[in-house]
């Protein structure tokens, strides 16, 4: 059985998981204190609280990472959150750069049965506005091979299916240029003086990407 857990916490959990996944390792108090926009000195505050309800395995300098309970929350709360930001694209028309916060308040619900019947009204969906993969009940989630647009050769073309960065400024400069997931790009050339990038939009326009662009964004490869 889960111990009772505050919004906070689950916070705490969801960031870790967050980290450890992203950097293939464990995450560090300095790691943390990013994500949440806290002191170091209340990250370790929480993190003996959440070793305490084994949650997490922490030692002192060593880096933290979940326990399968903790995996199991952190999972849970995307879960909701990807859920609900899919809904509210979907179904209440709002644009994805928009969501994000909403589905922040909305992942804290505590209604099992609730989510379940969300995932089967949007038809089970296995990836968010954003192209994140949604775990399922069982905590599964759905991979598809990827790679970011700046690792993209010359001559080859995919398709968008995901962003690395999900910033409201970011989102909005992507449907500026039309660069939305299911968007078929094709790499026309690539300039070693600054990592730039030239692609044809949808077989139509072409656009010169910064390095920092191409990088935040995730293309599924198609053959020629």
């Amino acid at each position: 059985m889960l111990p009772n857990i505050s919004q906070t916490e689950e916070n705490y959990l969801k960031a870790i998981f967050n980290i450890c996944e992203k950097e293939e390792k464990s995450a560090g108090t300095n790691d943390i204190s990013n994500e949440m926009q806290t002191s170091a000195a209340s990250v370790t505050d929480m993190l003996k609280r959440l070793s305490e309800k084994k949650l997490i395995n922490y030692a002192k300098y060593k880096g933290v990472t979940l326990t399968k309970k903790g995996s199991e929350v952190a999972t849970q709360l995307i879960r909701k959150h990807r859920l609900w930001e899919t809904f509210l694209v979907e179904k209440l028309q709002f644009s994805w750069d928009k969501v994000h916060d909403i589905a922040e308040q909305l992942e804290h619900i505590k209604a099992p049965e609730l989510v379940e019947k969300l995932d089967d009204f949007l038809g089970n969906p296995k990836f968010d506005p954003h192209g994140d993969p949604i775990p399922d009940a069982d905590g599964k989630f759905t991979y598809r091979k990827q790679i970011q647009l700046s690792d993209a050769k010359v001559g080859e073309w995919g398709v968008v299916v995901g962003v690395q960065e999900d910033s409201e400024k970011f989102l909005q400069y992507l449907d500026k240029q039309g660069l939305v997931l299911g968007t078929r790009i094709e790499i026309i050339e690539k300039f070693s003086y600054d990592d730039s990038i030239q692609i044809l939009l949808n077989g139509e326009k072409e656009l010169v990407l910064s390095d920092k662009v191409s990088r935040n964004l995730f293309i599924q490869r198609k053959n020629n």
